[in-house]
């Protein structure tokens, strides 16, 4: 567990899984709104959902207080090629406390907690995200349209620095 002023970051537990599936909510509706589409996995995945994906991907829950202020989350795939991809998935910031550098922290933290055989990163993030995009490539990671992404989504991939592995 590590403390970031005032902010408490941890792994998610089963019993984060309905504030999370909340806080989900009210920060995809922003995405949607941003990007003329409501659909959204996010935007309606049930809680047994939430729950499952909290024991398949290294899930991480900020709280400020009691408070659950934001997650991230991270999974180790390897390829065809047998090279490792950590994918990042569902950084988010509630509303109020967007802009103060929280959602660039959680990215640090899910990047530092790859696992040694992730050579790459990659997460995807809305084609009208305009600021989800400017933070990830301020963070090292490139656009890339030539590689497949849900609808109106856009991926974006960032190599490893061998450093870190």
């Amino acid at each position: 567990m590590t403390t970031m002023t005032e902010l408490t970051i941890a792994a998610a537990t089963d019993a984060d899984a309905a504030e999370l599936s909340v806080l989900t909510r009210a920060c995809w509706v922003q995405e949607a709104i941003a990007n003329e589409t409501f659909d959204i996995p996010a935007l309606s995945e049930p809680l047994d959902q939430v729950r499952s994906d909290i024991a398949s991907w290294d899930t991480y829950v900020v709280r400020e207080g009691p408070r659950l202020v934001a997650s991230v989350r991270g999974r180790l795939v390897i390829g065809p090629e047998g090279d490792g991809v950590w994918e990042i998935g569902r950084l988010m910031v509630a509303p109020d406390r967007q802009g103060a550098g929280l959602g660039r922290r959680l990215l640090q933290h899910i990047e530092a907690a790859a696992p040694p055989e992730a050579r790459s990163f990659a997460l995807f993030t809305g084609v009208r995200s305009f600021r989800n995009q400017e933070i990830y490539q301020a963070a090292g990671f490139a656009l890339r349209p030539d590689l497949p992404a849900p609808p109106a989504a856009i991926m974006l991939t960032k190599a490893r620095p061998a450093a870190t592995r």
